[in-house]
Formats: structure tokens, C-alpha cells, sequence
């Protein structure tokens, strides 16, 4: 289900909208994606929204959503949006999305908190906060003075946001070496299934492997259920993993973007950047040194500039994330990112394992894009299908279908 699109006409008074009001919204129809704009101050532009003793001010076009009364409602934070309360374990998220820009994700915090505190991730775009009974994320896209703002609406410190990266590895037990190897079929879906959904899956399907969307400044939905205690409760009944990674992209509006994705504009220091945040959230969630970890790099035009900017992108991206001890994947369509690698092999770093797209049905990795003498031992994954909807075990997930290959 998606979340209702934003009210044209101009609000005549800001309002405390409270969390029943938020299913009235939702009843209007689906959001609209918009570009970022500096927070109004007239307060026929704003909307003031109360949670738990907490009052944000955002623009009165945000579209606010109850979670509670639409636990399916799939959080993204592509789009313009509030969403207030716990998100569901079986969201109905779309296959595909990418991109970034404003939002929030305000939801009942895990743990009691004193005191309220502000963490920043400047790669991925996204402010963490806690505060009394809360826990706050906010995406932004173009416009992070927006959500500054809006954060310090609640009180939230943000002048004071720490770093949400640390220095050296987070204290999770890493998992066996073989949790991104795999033969056999698998799927990725847009936000990670809840557990009753991945237990059904698991013995009503023939899926074994699972693509985990980890981070990146274009990932688009929420991952409430992506912790390292669920990664390791997968594979301990069975399922093993190709971790993507949403990072720059080749335009702000191939594939799956919708001219909200943040593009290449320095290769070097931004694919260097990316690996580097990919291994912190492949470490994170508990995947060791030698894991693959694929940068996700949607359809483009090859030729030119473009070409240029990814090449250099990918090739920064590997080198790094072999400094770092990971193996490096690539995920792209076999007439851009495929074609490009392969014409310029010998000028780039080629990634260890090719994740390429072309959704001929065809449940293989064999493809006349793909060289015989590359990527051939064991080095390959083929998004065969994609935009699908199934349902296993009396569960509906919309997915990507992949066959994997991969030591």
C-alpha cells in the first residue's frame, strides 16, 4: 500500500496533527515524489505533527501516516513523507525503488532514553536521533538544511550530531565464510521480509539466497528489520546472502530512479567513500573480510562522460573495498554497466563477481554479454526477472528473481 498523495491546495492554519488524522490522509491516494525547498516559515505551509509527547514542524505537502492502523504501508524514504509508529513486518514494497530525499521515520524507541542525542551518516544522508520514548530517522536528499530544521523543531540537537560511522569494527560476531556464496535460486526484495515471511519463504519456496539492500545514499525503503541478529538467524536456518549496496548512480533518473537519485560527480572520492561505508555496514551486520559486497549502479546510456564517471566509480569502489579485506561485486544491466566493463577491461579494476540484469526468464547465468574467460569461476549472479510479485506460504513479497553462482 502506499501512502497518500500530498493535499494541493495551501493549509489556512498549521495544525497538530495527531496520529488518527494520519489515517484520513492516508485514504487519499498514493505520494507523489517532489524536490526539496527550504521549510516554510508562513504557517499556511506547515504542518505540526505530535508523537509521543513530541512535536515536529514539516511542510504542510509531507503526507502523515499511521503506521499502526496501516502496519502494510511500505516506508520509503524516496518520497515526501511522516510515517509515525513501528513499521509492519510484511510492508508492500515495490520490487524496485531508488533514490533519496526528505523524510522521517519517527517510532517508539527500543530501549528507554535519557536525554536526546543525533547521530549523522553524510554518505548515506541520514540523521539518527533518540530522544524520551522515540527514536527519529530522517532521510535527506537535496536539501539537508530542511531537515535540519526539522529535526531542531522537536528540540533535537542537531548543531551536535555525532559522526554515525566509529573508528574501527562494531562488536557483532561475524558470520561463517560462506554466507555470500551460493548455487542455486534467490530473490531481492526492496526492504528485508519480516520472520514469518522469510520462515515461510524458506520452506514453501525454492529460494536459498536473499539480496539484503545494506546502505547507500539511493537506498529508498526502510530497514527495520535489518539487524545483525536477523542476518544471523537466517543463515543459522539456511538462507545465505548478496548484501547491495545503493550508492551514487550513473544519472539522477536511470532505472529504477525517478530523477531523485543522487549521481556520480567524483569517482574516485565518491566510489573510495562508498566502499568504505559498505564494508562499516557489511561489518556492522556481522558479514567478515572476504564477504562480496555488490554496488548497486541502475540502467544508463553508456558513451562519454557517463561511461567515464562509472568506470571510474566502480574501479575505486573495488580497489577500496580490497584494501579493506572484502570482495567487491558489481550489479547493472548487460547493455550499460556489462557492456562497459567488458569493452574496458583492461583499463579498470574489474569487480570479483558480476551481478548483471536482463530479465529474459531465463534461470541462468550463461549470457552472450557476459565473456566465457570472465567472471567464470564461480563469479556470477543473473537477475533474471524482475517487478514480480509471489506468494509462498501464504506470504506476498514483491521481488527480483536471481540465479546465483557465487564461492
Amino acid at each position: 500500500m502506499h501512502a497518500a498523495r500530498s493535499p494541493q491546495s495551501r493549509r489556512r492554519s498549521a495544525r497538530a496533527l495527531t496520529l488518527v488524522l494520519a489515517a484520513a490522509a492516508l485514504a487519499a491516494g498514493p505520494l507523489g515524489a517532489a524536490r526539496s525547498a527550504p521549510l516554510p516559515t508562513d504557517s499556511d505551509d506547515i504542518t505540526r505533527v505530535s508523537y509521543r509527547g513530541h512535536e515536529f514542524t514539516v511542510p504542510a505537502s509531507w503526507q502523515v501516516v499511521d503506521l499502526e492502523k496501516h502496519p502494510d504501508t511500505c516506508v520509503r524514504f524516496d518520497r515526501h513523507a511522516v510515517y509515525l509508529g513501528t513499521p509492519g513486518s510484511r510492508q508492500d514494497c515495490p520490487a524496485q525503488a531508488r533514490g533519496r530525499t526528505e523524510a522521517l521515520l519517527i517510532q517508539p524507541a527500543s530501549t528507554p532514553v535519557t536525554g536526546s542525542a543525533v547521530t549523522e551518516n553524510r554518505v548515506a544522508r541520514t540523521y539518527r536521533a533518540t530522544a524520551d520514548r522515540i527514536a527519529v530517522t530522517a532521510a535527506y536528499g537535496y536539501d539537508r538544511t530542511r531537515i535540519q530544521d526539522v529535526l531542531r523543531s522537536a528540540g533535537l540537537p542537531v548543531a551536535a550530531a555525532q559522526d554515525e560511522q566509529p573508528s574501527g569494527t562494531p562488536a557483532v560476531a561475524p558470520l561463517p565464510d560462506d554466507a555470500t556464496s551460493f548455487r542455486g535460486e534467490g530473490f531481492d526484495a526492496c526492504t528485508a521480509p519480516g520472520q514469518d515471511a522469510m520462515d515461510a519463504w524458506r520452506e514453501h519456496s525454492d529460494y536459498g539466497a536473499i539480496g539484503i539492500y545494506i546502505g547507500g545514499i539511493n537506498r529508498a525503503c526502510s530497514q527495520t528489520n535489518l539487524t545483525a541478529a536477523w542476518v544471523r538467524t537466517q543463515y543459522t536456518k539456511g538462507w545465505r546472502f548478496f548484501p547491495l549496496y545503493v550508492g551514487r548512480q550513473p544519472s539522477s533518473d536511470g532505472g529504477s530512479c525517478q530523477g531523485d537519485c543522487a549521481a556520480i560527480t567524483s569517482p574516485v572520492t565518491q566510489g573510495t567513500a562508498a566502499a568504505d561505508d559498505a564494508a562499516k555496514q557489511a561489518a556492522a551486520l556481522g558479514f567478515a573480510k572476504g564477504a562480496v559486497i555488490y554496488s548497486d549502479l541502475e540502467n544508463y546510456e553508456p558513451g562519454g562522460t557517463v561511461t567515464d564517471q562509472v568506470l571510474g566509480y566502480v574501479d575505486a569502489y573495488t580497489e577500496r573495498l580490497h584494501e579493506l579485506g572484502y570482495r567487491a561485486g558489481a550489479y547493472g544491466n548487460t547493455s550499460s554497466l556489462v557492456a562497459d566493463l567488458v569493452k574496458n577491461r583492461e583499463d579498470v579494476t574489474l569487480p570479483d563477481v558480476i551481478h548483471f540484469a536482463r530479465w529474459n526468464d531465463q534461470a541462468t547465468t550463461a549470457d552472450p554479454a557476459v565473456p566465457a574467460d570472465l567472471w567464470n569461476e564461480h563469479q556470477r549472479i543473473h537477475q533474471y526477472a524482475g517487478d514480480t510479485t509471489e506468494t509462498h506460504g501464504g506470504v506476498k513479497i514483491s521481488i527480483d528473481r536471481d540465479r546465483l553462482d557465487v564461492d
